[in-house]
């Protein structure tokens, strides 16, 4: 009768862990991050003396709750989140950029400029065509300022991107080591520890949102994190976690490195936010360059043109802009329209060839042309980067469904495995029953 009860006794203990895994499978479907659980059950086997040749028919144990992931599908997922991040990351950098080409009308506004010195050519003694270049001349260089300051705003906004993005994965891998540590404590093959592999997995495909990386587990599900591209003591492992620390060269250049026990490792991604931040520094420090090269020319030709001619007084010109701390800080240098050089030396007051090399020089130099190809440029990489975008969404989105199908919860399955635990814990409860009920018989014999 003993054995009788206590084969019924662990039935009963079996299948109500297992219905209430199977009741913990129903409450979270769809919830992200959540995996599949199982229960995994064995035949206790006959001890010592047992008469039973097969080791068997005493009953079921549980010996452990088993989590449907798929590493593969997971990995696979990961790889494609960072692919996905880099791209849209440098896309929105490229986005920003062409804002800042386009939003201050620079290369209308040096058309305009130079408009307005082929209309004074034609009238070179007009008073009101003088106060219409000198107007035009200051509506160029605020624009060029202008354009320059949103530059530095992009550039601040990428450092502070770059810094969250550091502090970002230290702290995933502060707690990526935390999971660790308590996936050593806990139980293996408990419900405790299939949650914290469920936070580690979500803690994973964050981490491969800003960055490449490869994770290694142990017997036990514990994570050993390598950036890749990176050399060296791995990012985490074990409870051993490293510093991530975003920088900016003088050049305009971005980096990430880590330090584990004082000892600092560059990193080199090629994926996620940090390798797009990467990517949007070279082509912020890359436009500001040719910006401030256009800038600096077109401020030189203009003003050594006035120095090669003589104003409507007369006189030698003298430089109509001036340059502040950077190429792009200009502003007029000229207070009155009389003092444009519009003549060529001796041409007098009438002359306007001095106008007519400037148109010249105009067409040599290209100046709207370059800022046009610019912008043209610059438009073209954002479009092949969002083509580029939409077919790795489509492939992150095929390795999501992989996943979701080897690890999802399916209600069908679901139901199915309900309705069988409960039979079996039913019958178990019924094999308890009949044991009570054999021993009362016996007891009741007179």
């Amino acid at each position: 009768m003993s054995d009788l009860l206590s084969i019924g006794a662990s039935g009963v203990r079996a299948y109500q862990t297992a219905l209430a895994t199977v009741g913990e499978n129903i409450a979270n479907v769809g919830a992200a991050g959540y995996t599949r659980r199982t229960v995994r059950m064995n035949e206790v086997p006959g001890g010592s003396g047992s008469v039973n040749q097969y080791g068997a028919g005493n009953g079921v144990v549980l010996t452990g709750i088993v989590r449907a992931g798929d590493n593969y599908a997971a990995a696979s997922l990961r790889a494609s989140t960072s692919d996905l991040s880099r791209t849209t990351s440098g896309a929105s950098w490229l986005d920003r950029v062409d804002g800042a080409l386009t939003g201050n009308a620079l290369t209308a506004r040096v058309t305009s400029f130079f408009a307005a010195s082929q209309a004074l050519a034609a009238e070179p003694s007009s008073s009101a065509l003088r106060t219409s270049m000198l107007s035009a001349a200051g509506s160029a260089a605020t624009a060029f300022t202008a354009t320059g300051k949103a530059f530095d705003q992009v550039d601040a906004d990428l450092d502070t991107a770059g810094r969250q993005a550091a502090v970002d994965m230290s702290s995933l891998s502060a707690s990526l080591a935390g999971i660790n540590d308590g996936l050593g404590r806990a139980a293996p093959g408990s419900t405790a520890a299939a949650q914290l592999m469920d936070q580690r997995d979500q803690i994973l495909a964050q981490v491969s949102g800003l960055a490449d990386v490869t994770a290694t587990f142990d017997s036990i599900g514990r994570t050993t994190l390598t950036l890749t591209g990176a050399t060296g003591v791995p990012l985490v492992k074990g409870d051993q976690v490293g510093t991530v620390a975003y920088a900016r060269d003088a050049n305009g250049q971005a980096s990430f490195s880590y330090t584990v026990n004082g000892v600092e490792t560059a990193m080199s991604p090629s994926g996620g936010t940090m390798a797009g931040i990467i990517d949007g520094a070279q082509r912020v420090a890359a436009n500001r360059d040719q910006l401030n090269g256009i800038a600096a020319d077109f401020v030189k030709t203009v003003n050594d043109n006035q120095a090669a001619g003589q104003d409507q007084t007369g006189a030698t010109g003298t430089a109509m802009f001036t340059v502040g701390t950077s190429p792009t800080d200009i502003s007029v240098a000229l207070t009155s329209g009389s003092q444009i050089a519009a003549a060529s030396p001796g041409g007098g007051s009438r002359d306007s060839s001095n106008l007519t090399n400037l148109e010249a020089l105009r067409q040599s130099k290209g100046f709207e042309t370059a800022l046009a190809s610019q912008i043209t440029d610059n438009a073209t990489a954002y479009k092949q980067k969002m083509t580029i975008a939409d077919a790795q969404t489509s492939i992150r989105d095929g390795a999501q469904t992989a996943l979701s199908s080897a690890s999802g919860v399916n209600l069908d399955s679901e139901a199915i495995d309900l309705m069988r635990f409960q039979q079996a814990y039913s019958a178990s409860s019924r094999i308890i029953q009949v044991a009570r009920e054999t021993m009362q018989s016996i007891l009741d014999i007179r």
